[in-house]
């Protein structure tokens, strides 16, 4: 399996996971609400929801259009979808399987958690993985990000002299996109951490587990529901 499917599959069962859908339903789903899925079409969905389906982790059933339904049970009907050509859509539902392995790839904290694409998926996620795993995905992002920035600066340094001013300001501007973003996630590190020592301090939490959902409080100066490190329309 390629990264690039690896990390469709992961959104899908996190999308399907909040409710069935169909095909149309999830296309659009992961291209407004995951950006790094803006430029994939339904050749490259389908395939993966029928690999989902033989892997037993989803199932297809039938969408339930009123309009292609019998009156007495409800039920689509063969006729209907013949006489308006139409086929009939297909709803995908997360299996039990499914879910629970959804529950182990939001688990995972490995480097391909750390990358672009992938930690854009895995963020978008955050609200249904444990606090602990959130941490852990958060400062292994920072720790690549700066070495990343390192070697950003070492290669500056070392070609400067021969740039010209256009690709010299292009090493800049990419230089300044990485480090907004590890104060970014400095500033959600630390929100992480304050409601973990919140919890811990109080008398009523101390004997309570940290479950998905719970943020610890994210910078509110900040939109991130959908983070694009590579968007640097609000410079």
């Amino acid at each position: 399996m390629s990264r690039r499917s690896g990390i469709l599959e992961f959104a899908v069962l996190g999308l399907l996971r909040e409710s069935p859908m169909h095909g149309y339903e999830l296309r659009k789903r992961l291209n407004t609400s995951l950006g790094i899925f803006r430029a994939f079409s339904y050749g490259t969905l389908y395939p993966c929801l029928k690999t989902l389906v033989a892997s037993g982790w989803l199932i297809e059933e039938p969408a339930g259009d009123p309009a292609d339904t019998a009156p007495a049970t409800g039920r689509p009907t063969a006729a209907s979808s013949s006489l308006t050509g139409r086929r009939a859509k297909i709803v995908y539902r997360l299996t039990a399987e499914g879910k629970e392995h959804f529950e182990e790839l939001l688990s995972h904290t490995g480097p391909d958690a750390w990358e672009d694409e992938h930690f854009a998926a895995r963020f978008a996620f955050f609200g249904q993985t444990e606090r602990e795993v959130r941490m852990r995905v958060l400062e292994g992002r920072r720790s690549r990000l700066e070495e990343r920035l390192e070697k950003m600066r070492a290669s500056l340094a070392r070609t400067r002299e021969r740039l010209d001013d256009y690709t010299l300001e292009l090493q800049r501007h990419g230089m300044e996109s990485v480090e907004r973003e590890v104060r970014w996630l400095n500033e959600l590190i630390e929100s992480e951490r304050s409601g973990r020592d919140q919890r811990r301090s109080s008398p009523e939490g101390s004997a309570q587990q940290d479950t998905p959902g719970e943020t610890g409080g994210l910078p509110r100066h900040r939109d991130t529901t959908r983070p694009d490190p590579s968007d640097d329309t609000a410079k």
